[in-house]
């Protein structure tokens, strides 16, 4: 072509292009060169030399010459007929080359009558070397594989035996396939994995081609090779003047002799058909369109091939009620064909191919051109270095769709920026491609080490008994679990040499470990807070996130010098351990989803439980637990769920190991980075975590209650015993609740203000002890409470067998109708004093109160007699809406502000300073100092009093 004034030369792979267009540039510089693909074009002003792809090539240039290479793939089903056009239309003025395989002879003499034919003998002799294995492969090798994962499978291998491999396939960008091609003729590694691609145009320093398989994927049908396809890669051993070998490998079975021989010998069936499609196409309608492109072939050495993926789209766009009510004029037709011919780079389904072709025609026939700001967006999404070698390789896919469309003229608004945008997107993803196939398939270290063992076959590795690795009477690294951990070297060279002995002697010893590991007892294992799984003191995998929140996965520690059966039979282990440790701290979840006989509410609450790991704040399900019938509450009942003011929960998962394993699912579940501990075991309040995720508290087995948090059992217990006091009027705390809690009364108050209530803190004189005697002995006194039962630990325990009321929110609105369970003591504080009736004390008639305010006078001035000493008490009363906290009242601890006014609505009024009086009560001015009790409900009317009642009479008398 240089021989002559201009040139266009057709290439069949754009990789070869960019080769070929590279080497013209370096011979007559880039100002009289142009590149011309489908994703790539450089077109200088003075361009005298075209370089293409066959599809690509310009019509109607008139230059001196043309060529054509690979003319076989006229033959091709899917391709063929592309090359078969430019056979019988392209020509150079002067000279027209088509090279490519003599099977071509006959086809060519047909319909070329005046072609000459040359033919070019092979220089070096090509040899069958039969069945190898890849670890007894020489270097300078190219193993061919026929699919993405087989060739990552070889080069996995060659990795871990050879120290690793560059990978060369069709999908790879032209900078990615020059940067692997240039280490391996570099010699950073000594071979070569690739697909069929290596067939054409790559011309590389090797020695032996072994097939890993002889059978492809067409697009359509698994086949076997034919002799020429084999024969195609099978040459690109031994190169010019050096001879070359063949084989196969891995799972291919060994070739026929008839194909081996016709393969060193190069004979080869002649081609009889070639793949046709017309060129004369007819765009006044698209039916019209569609039959010039199914017209029959004019020769029979031409054939129709199968539908191309064009003239799918096509047909598939047409039938679109709103793609074909554009196609008026022959324009838009012939609009739509060109739209149609944008290749499925991305090998996304034809639907989705289709849609994407949709909406780039609706863009030009509305607009003229895709709008800058949508076409903009989708190369922004691609245009990102992150992620794995298959993520990268698809969003190289993508791009080269959007550069393809840029390739276009008048398609996009400043089509040469973004021909220049989408190309350096390209090359970024070529460049992190390169380095993610470089970390996955070359181990540099190893290749070295092979290198230095050769000259070093002595040195020997030994582990002792506490996994200490030692080569040479140096240790080197400890084996911690299944990986390896090195410690020092004098030198890099030497460190790697070193590693690889150790490598050699660690094989046998990490098959023996996992064998042990695999019969292991389950007390050998546990699992940390962060979700990290041991055995013994090596960490051995952690715990994933799984499908749901009980099904969590595993990730085994181990390293690929061990092999994919060690890995596999390490997390095999780790599993079964994870399952077992679930299912008997979640038994009681997993008996419910067993249990058949739940079914509608029932069974879709037990979900709800399922979800939230068996603790569920009611407030999150008030609802659903309202529409749950007393049928499903027995029966969810029955499997240990407790139906609490506060909380709906399982006690049987409050318990230190369920709460412990809980934790850690939850943090999974909720993808934090770092895990909240549970609390230490039992303690029923905790101080408030700083921090803490929302949702915390309620997984960790605990209520926030402001500075501190409590245990949900124990508020649950709590809840009951202040269900029977005077919410509204205002309570003091009892013996028993102080009990339950463990807390000071200060902190008691903070708890309360927590959970909503006011807190008003006062002082009164404090009661002698030998009064305290004589309590019981007046009349009406109620018995003194008996001690409550000893807080429990790590195994919180149900609440007195009379259940509660179930309230339906976080929060208890009002007093429940229902009476107090009996077992419950009445709030009888233990410093209640002599002097003062106690606060039970319930006045029944006019006589009981004012006798009581009779004691309460003499007591006072008993009391004044002489200085007495003084205590610190709280009135409690509810508040809806707790109010921010604002000062502090004179002495110590305060309500917040606002909660005076809200406790006097509730309770009927209150003197300034003093404590609250019960609803609708009278006001007195002389009141015992010691603690009083409240009615919440509301003052009954008179009955009518029936004349002719016998008892009327006696009545009248009592009135008297």
């Amino acid at each position: 072509m240089l021989a002559h004034r201009t040139g266009v030369i057709g290439l069949p792979l754009r990789l070869l292009a960019r080769e070929v267009y590279d080497r013209i540039v370096a011979a007559r510089g880039p100002s009289v060169v142009a590149l011309v693909t489908g994703e790539e074009r450089i077109v200088p002003p003075r361009a005298a030399y075209w370089v293409c792809t066959v599809e690509a090539m310009p019509q109607g240039l008139g230059t001196d010459f043309a060529a054509v290479d690979e003319i076989q793939l006229c033959a091709d089903p899917d391709r063929g007929h592309v090359f078969t056009d430019r056979l019988l239309n392209m020509r150079g003025l002067h000279e027209t080359l088509f090279m490519g395989s003599d099977t071509m002879r006959p086809a060519i003499r047909h319909l070329v009558p005046e072609a000459e034919f040359i033919r070019r003998e092979r220089f070096s002799e090509l040899t069958y070397t039969g069945p190898r294995k890849i670890s007894r492969m020489p270097g300078r090798t190219a193993i061919v594989g026929f699919s993405v994962d087989n060739v990552y499978a070889i080069a996995e291998l060659l990795r871990r035996q050879k120290g690793g491999a560059a990978v060369v396939m069709g999908a790879l960008s032209p900078r990615t396939r020059n940067a692997q091609v240039a280490m391996y003729q570099n010699g950073d590694v000594d071979y070569l994995v690739a697909t069929d691609a290596i067939g054409m145009g790559l011309n590389l320093d090797i020695r032996h081609v072994a097939f890993s398989a002889t059978s492809k994927f067409d697009g359509r049908r698994m086949r076997p090779l034919m002799p020429h396809e084999l024969a195609q890669i099978a040459g690109r051993a031994g190169r010019y003047t050096e001879p070359g070998t063949f084989g196969v490998t891995g799972e291919a079975s060994a070739l026929d002799e008839d194909v081996a021989e016709a393969i060193c010998e190069h004979r080869f069936k002649p081609i009889e058909r070639l793949t046709w499609r017309s060129d004369r196409l007819e765009f006044g309608t698209p039916d019209a369109l569609i039959r010039s492109l199914e017209a029959p072939a004019p020769d029979e050495m031409l054939q129709r091939g199968r539908e191309a993926d064009d003239l799918a789209a096509f047909r598939t766009l047409t039938d679109f009620e709103g793609v074909r009510a554009r196609l008026g004029h022959a324009r838009d037709v012939r609009l739509l064909w060109d739209v149609c011919r944008i290749p499925d780079f991305q090998g996304i389904s034809h639907g989705e191919h289709t849609n994407l072709l949709a909406r780039i025609y609706d863009f030009l026939h509305e607009r003229g051109r895709v709008p800058e700001d949508w076409f903009a967006r989708q190369v922004k999404r691609i245009d990102r270095t992150q992620g794995e070698i298959d993520t990268l390789s698809k969003r190289l896919a993508y791009i080269r769709t959007w550069t393809y469309v840029a390739q276009r003229k008048g398609w996009v608004e400043n089509d040469a920026h973004w021909r220049e945008a989408t190309r350096a997107v390209e090359d970024r993803l070529s460049d992190a491609l390169h380095r993610a196939l470089m970390a996955r398939f070359v181990d540099r270290r190893t290749s070295v080490l092979l290198k230095r063992l050769k000259m070093k076959e002595g040195l020997v590795a030994e582990i002792s008994k506490d996994g200490t690795v030692t080569v040479e009477g140096e240790a080197l690294g400890r084996l911690e679990g299944f990986r390896f951990q090195q410690t020092k070297a004098a030198t890099p060279d030497e460190a790697k040499t070193v590693r690889q002995a150790a490598e050699a002697a660690l094989r046998p010893e990490l098959h023996l470990r996992a064998d042990r590991f695999y019969n292991a007892p389950d007390t050998e294992m546990d699992f940390t807070e962060q979700g990290g799984l041991m055995w013994g003191s090596d960490a051995v995998g952690r715990i994933a996130k799984g499908a749901e929140p009980l099904k969590p996965g595993v990730v085994a520690f181990v390293d690929d010098e061990a092999g994919p059966e060690v890995a596999e039979k390490v997390r095999r282990r780790l599993q079964h351990f994870v399952d077992r440790k679930l299912a008997a701290a979640f038994e009681p979840l997993v008996a419910m989803e067993r249990d058949e006989a739940l079914t509608g509410l029932a069974r879709g609450f037990a979900f709800r439980l399922r979800e939230a790991f068996g603790v569920l704040p009611r407030a999150q399900v008030s609802q659903e637990v309202r529409e749950l019938d007393q049928e499903a509450r027995a029966q969810l009942r029955r499997h240990g769920v407790r139906f609490g003011q506060f909380t709906v929960f399982l006690p049987a998962l409050l318990k230190p190991a369920p709460t412990r394993l809980r934790l850690v699912l939850w943090s999974l579940w909720e993808g934090l980075e770092e895990f909240p501990e549970a609390p230490p075991p039992g303690l029923v309040t905790v101080p408030e975590a700083k921090g803490a995720p929302a949702g915390y508290y309620a997984m960790a087995g605990y209520r926030d209650a402001g500075a501190r948090a409590i245990r949900i059992d124990m508020l649950e217990r709590l809840a009951d015993m202040i269900r029977q006091a005077d919410t509204r009027g205002g309570f003091e705390a009892s013996a028993d609740m102080l009990s339950i809690t463990g807390m000071t009364l200060e902190q008691f108050a903070g708890l309360m203000e927590g959970l909503g209530y006011n807190a008003e803190r006062g002082e009164r004189p404090k009661a002698k002890p030998a009064a305290q005697a004589q309590v019981p002995d007046q009349p009406g006194m109620p018995e003194p409470a008996a001690p409550p039962p000893g807080v429990p630990g790590d195994v919180p325990t149900e609440t007195p067998p009379a259940p509660p009321q179930e309230a339906p929110g976080d929060v208890p609105q009002e007093r429940p109708a229902e009476a107090p369970p009996a077992e419950t003591p009445p709030d009888v504080p233990q410093e209640t004093p002599v002097e003062e009736p106690p606060a039970e004390m319930r006045a029944e008639g006019a006589e009981a109160d004012a006798l009581a305010e009779a004691e309460g006078e003499g007591a006072v001035a008993d009391a004044a007699a002489e200085p007495a000493e003084t205590e610190v008490f709280y009135t409690f009363a509810w508040a809806p809406k707790r109010p921010a906290r604002g000062n502090r009242r004179e002495g110590g601890r305060g309500r917040p502000e606002g909660a005076e006014r809200s406790a006097a609505k509730a309770g009927g009024g209150r003197k300034e300073g003093g404590k609250p009086r019960g609803k609708g009560g009278p006001r007195r001015d002389a009141k015992p100092a010691g603690p009083r009790a409240f009615e919440a409900r509301p003052e009954r009317k008179p009955a009518r009093i029936d004349p002719d009642n016998p008892f009327a009479a006696l009545a009248a008398l009592k009135d008297r």
